[in-house]
C-alpha cells in the first residue's frame, strides 16, 4: 500500500512539474510577440506576425519598415533576453545546489564585479577605443573580451583556493565576497581618476542594458548556453540531486563530491560571464528564477534546471518590456528594472530561508 501511494505522489509531482513547463512555453510564446509589438513606434502583434512570416513564407507581405523594426532592431534584444534570462536562471540553479545556500548566485563569486572592472579598464584606459590615421573608432568587442577575460578569474581564484584548503561551501562562498569587493573597489577607483565622458560610459555598462544586442552577439551566446545548459541537465543533474542530501551522502552514492562542486562553479560562471561580457550586468535574475521555480515544482534538477531556464527567460523579457515601455520613448536600463524585481523577493527569502521550500 504504501509504495503504491509513494508512486502516486511522484506521478502527480512529475504532472505537477509538466504542466507547469508547458505552461511557462506557453506564457513565453505569447510574451515574445507581445513584446515585439511594444516600444516606442507601436505595431500590432498581427503586424508582428506578419512581419515573422514574410521572411519564411512570402505570401505574407509586410511593410519594409516593420520587418526593419521588428526582425532588426526588436528581435535580436527580444531573443537576446530569453538566451540571457535562461542562462542566468541556471547559472543560479547550480551554484545554490553546489554551494547549498539558498541566497547564493553567480553574483556571489564575484563574476559581475570582475566583468565590471574588466569593462572599466578597457573603457578608460582606451582599450575599447581605435584611433588610426586621425580617425577614432571605438570597438566595444575589446570592451567585451576584456569583461569575459576579468569575468572568470574569481573561478579561477575559488578553484585554487577550493584546490588547497578543500572545495566546501564556506571557503568557495568567503573568497568569493572577498573577490567581489576587490573587484568593485577596483572598479571605484578607476572611476575616480576617469575623465567624465568615460565615467558615464562606465556607468552605463554597468547598468546593464539589452540595447547592445545583435544577431551575431545572439548567435554566441545562443551556442555556449545551449550547449552549457544540456551538458548540466544530461550529466549532472542526479549529482547535483545528491549534492542536496550532504557531503557524505552524496559519496555513499558514488559522487564526486569535489569534481561535482568544482565543475557546478566553472559551467555556472561561464553561463554568467559570456552574457554579461555583452550586456553588462543583470542582477537578480540568477537569485529570483530558481526560487520562484523551486517553490513550485520542487527541488529535482531534472525538472529545476529546464523550468528554471524559462522561468529566467520569461522574467528577463518581462522586466525588458518594461524598461521599454514604462516611461516610454526613454528606455531604462533593463539592470535597475531587475533590480526593482529582485529585491522584495531577496528580503522574502532572507525571511523564509529556514522553511521547508529550499
Amino acid at each position: 500500500m504504501k509504495s503504491t501511494d509513494a508512486a502516486e505522489k511522484y506521478l502527480r509531482l512529475t504532472w505537477r512539474r509538466t504542466c507547469f513547463i508547458v505552461l511557462l512555453i506557453v506564457l513565453l510564446l505569447i510574451l515574445i510577440p507581445l513584446s515585439a509589438s511594444l516600444g516606442t513606434a507601436s505595431i500590432g502583434v498581427n503586424d508582428v506576425l506578419h512581419a515573422l512570416l514574410s521572411r519564411l513564407i512570402p505570401s505574407f507581405s509586410c511593410p519594409s519598415l516593420v520587418q526593419l523594426i521588428v526582425w532588426e532592431l526588436r528581435l535580436p534584444r527580444i531573443f537576446m533576453a530569453v538566451v540571457a534570462g535562461a542562462a542566468f536562471a541556471v547559472a543560479g540553479v547550480v551554484m545554490q545546489s553546489v554551494l547549498r545556500n539558498p541566497l547564493a548566485s553567480p553574483y556571489t563569486l564575484g563574476v559581475a564585479s570582475g566583468a565590471g572592472f574588466g569593462a572599466a579598464l578597457a573603457i578608460i584606459l582606451g582599450a575599447g577605443i581605435i584611433t588610426y590615421r586621425g580617425v577614432t573608432y571605438t570597438n566595444e568587442w575589446l570592451v567585451a573580451v576584456n569583461a569575459f577575460i576579468f569575468a572568470l578569474i574569481p573561478s579561477l581564484v575559488v578553484m585554487g583556493l577550493a584546490k588547497f584548503r578543500g572545495a566546501r561551501p564556506e571557503t568557495m562562498i568567503l573568497s568569493g565576497i572577498a573577490m567581489m569587493y576587490l573587484f568593485s573597489a577596483g572598479t571605484a577607483l578607476l572611476q575616480y581618476f576617469a575623465t567624465p565622458e568615460a565615467v558615464t560610459a562606465v556607468v552605463f555598462w554597468l547598468f546593464g542594458s539589452l540595447s547592445k544586442a545583435t544577431w551575431w552577439r545572439l548567435s554566441v551566446v545562443s551556442v555556449t548556453a545551449v550547449s552549457i545548459t544540456a551538458v548540466l541537465i544530461l550529466k549532472f543533474s542526479w549529482d547535483l540531486n545528491a549534492l542536496l542530501i550532504s557531503d557524505e551522502g552524496a559519496r555513499s552514492l558514488g559522487v564526486d563530491v569535489e569534481l561535482v562542486r568544482l565543475a557546478g562553479i566553472v559551467l555556472s560562471s561561464l553561463l554568467t560571464a559570456i552574457p554579461v561580457c555583452f550586456l553588462g550586468t543583470i542582477g537578480f535574475i540568477g537569485l529570483v528564477a530558481p526560487h520562484m521555480t523551486r517553490m513550485v515544482i520542487g527541488g529535482d534538477h531534472r525538472f529545476l534546471i529546464p523550468a528554471s531556464c524559462l522561468m529566467g527567460a520569461v522574467l528577463l523579457l518581462a522586466a525588458d518590456t518594461v524598461a521599454r515601455t514604462i516611461i516610454s520613448p526613454m528606455v531604462l536600463p533593463v539592470g535597475i528594472v531587475t533590480s526593482f524585481m529582485g529585491t522584495p523577493l531577496f528580503f522574502y527569502l532572507l525571511i523564509r530561508r529556514k522553511k521547508d521550500f529550499w
